[in-house]
């Protein structure tokens, strides 16, 4: 096959043929045709876009304007204070109303109900003022049955009308507790456990054994009771102590201004007993305080183990301990002094 020769003269005469100019030239004006309108249009919308601004802009000042006219217009004014005027009358109301449901300024002194039941402190009407809870229950020797031994407020106390008085009372019946097991023991250990277990202690009766202050042997009513068998709470328990084998001086506490459980306490602990009582102002209550004992603590008589301190008790009511103490605090001093005094002499 034979191909025809290409003449490079015609290649270049094809090219410059008027045809290809005008293409040229139409390509090129259409091109800065789309150039000039995208320019335009583009220009155009962001005249829209300032004039749409402008439009809102002045809009918005003429209605902030208007707003600010509003709140200084007399039916804005009007409405405003009887507004306020409305929520003060209401305010008045609230605190009137709260005034007489929480009774403010009316407050009630409470009484002294001790030693009263409750049906004597209704039967007085003093449930019309207060509301009574009993809250516990308590076996008492002295009170009688169902008599307020603890309240609370306390007496003298300011209150508002319909408060609660919580009270205890004497049990009609006596609470049953068990017996611990105190042979073996230390006396200020049995002593201890007799204390928390409800329970009071009695005569110690000591008896040659060479285990010095232990337990040898536990009595209720004159017989030996068992570990675990039930009493009345607050029963008298009896113990039987070693003495060591030998009798032996101890010291006497000092007993002036104590009350008579702790007198009682501070006696057993010392290994005495307790020996006779004498109220000398016939007052038998918690105000009662050691006035006298017998022997005294600084006595120059020998005691022993076993041996009864007697006790004297006055009302600290109606006579000052403190100062009594004090008094006799100084003369056991000056006691002392002297001794050592014609210890240095002879």
């Amino acid at each position: 096959m034979v191909y025809p020769e290409l003449n490079f003269q015609t290649k270049i005469n094809s090219l410059l043929e008027p045809v290809f100019f005008t293409d040229l030239i139409r390509k090129s004006i259409s091109l800065c045709t789309e150039a000039i309108k995208e320019k335009f249009q583009s220009y155009w919308i962001y005249l829209r876009k300032k004039k749409e601004f402008s439009r809102r802009m002045q809009k918005s000042n003429s209605a902030g304007g208007g707003l600010i006219a509003f709140f200084f217009s007399k039916k804005f004014v009007y409405h405003l204070g009887a507004a306020i005027v409305l929520l003060i009358l209401l305010l008045l109301l609230l605190f009137k109303f709260i005034n007489i449901y929480t009774g403010h300024g009316e407050e009630l002194i409470v009484p002294d109900f001790h030693g009263r039941t409750i049906s004597e402190i209704e039967s007085v009407g003093y449930n019309d003022q207060f509301d009574f809870f009993v809250i516990d229950s308590m076996f008492d020797e002295v009170h009688k049955s169902g008599s307020v031994v603890i309240q609370d407020p306390a007496a003298g106390s300011k209150v508002k009308k319909g408060r609660n008085i919580y009270v205890t009372i004497v049990a009609s019946l006596p609470e049953m507790v068990l017996m611990p097991d105190l042979k073996d023991l230390t006396l200020r250990q049995a002593i201890n456990i007799i204390g928390s277990a409800k329970l009071k202690t009695g005569k110690l009766i000591y008896v040659p054994s060479f285990d010095k202050n232990a337990v040898l042997e536990q009595f209720y009513n004159g017989d030996t009771i068992m570990p675990g068998d039930t009493i009345l709470k607050g029963s008298v328990i009896d113990l039987m102590v070693g003495s060591g084998g030998s009798q032996y001086k101890i010291p006497v506490p000092f007993l002036i201004g104590k009350t008579r459980q702790e007198a009682i306490h501070n006696i057993n602990a010392a290994s005495f007993n307790l020996g006779q009582e004498v109220y000398i102002d016939s007052i038998m209550d918690e105000t009662s305080r050691v006035y006298m004992q017998d022997p005294l603590w600084n006595s120059d008589i020998p005691c022993f183990p076993g041996d009864s301190i007697h006790l004297w008790y006055k009302s600290d009511d109606l006579f000052d301990f403190d100062e009594y103490i004090e008094t006799l605090s100084q003369d056991t001093l000056q006691a002392d002094s002297l001794e050592y005094d014609s210890a240095e002499v002879f």
